[in-house]
């Protein structure tokens, strides 16, 4: 059985950081792109990064560019999202899903298996 689960989620004060993980199990992730989202409460769910199998190239939304970094380690069969100088507005619980659609990798639809997401609550 295919299986993400997120961690590394929690409570932390603006400025802090946080780094989330995504392991992968049931069958190697390490051919295919990854990318996190995240959900604010009363919003809908949005992209946050993404990254291609090889780890060769990142996307980022805007809002997000110079404080979060996604990386993976293929090995490990896992993608991390590393957070830093974190913002109330960055509050949400946020997944991780695996890419199998030749689509925008910033459109949900191109993503099929997605974790049960972990919640990250920025204090200001």
């Amino acid at each position: 059985q295919v299986q993400l689960v997120e961690s590394g989620g929690g409570l932390v004060q603006a400025g802090g950081a946080l780094r989330l993980s995504c392991a992968g199990s049931g069958r190697t992730f390490s051919n295919t792109a990854m990318g996190w989202f995240r959900q604010a409460p009363g919003k809908e769910r949005e992209f946050v990064a993404a990254i291609r199998r090889s780890a060769s190239s990142t996307y980022y939304t805007d809002s997000v560019k110079g404080r979060l970094t996604i990386s993976r380690d293929n090995a490990k069969n896992t993608v991390y999202l590393q957070m830093n100088s974190l913002k109330p507005e960055d509050t949400a619980v946020y997944y991780c899903a695996e890419r199998l659609r030749y689509m925008n990798y910033g459109a949900e639809g191109a993503y099929d298996y997605w974790g049960q997401g972990t919640q990250v609550t920025v204090s200001s």
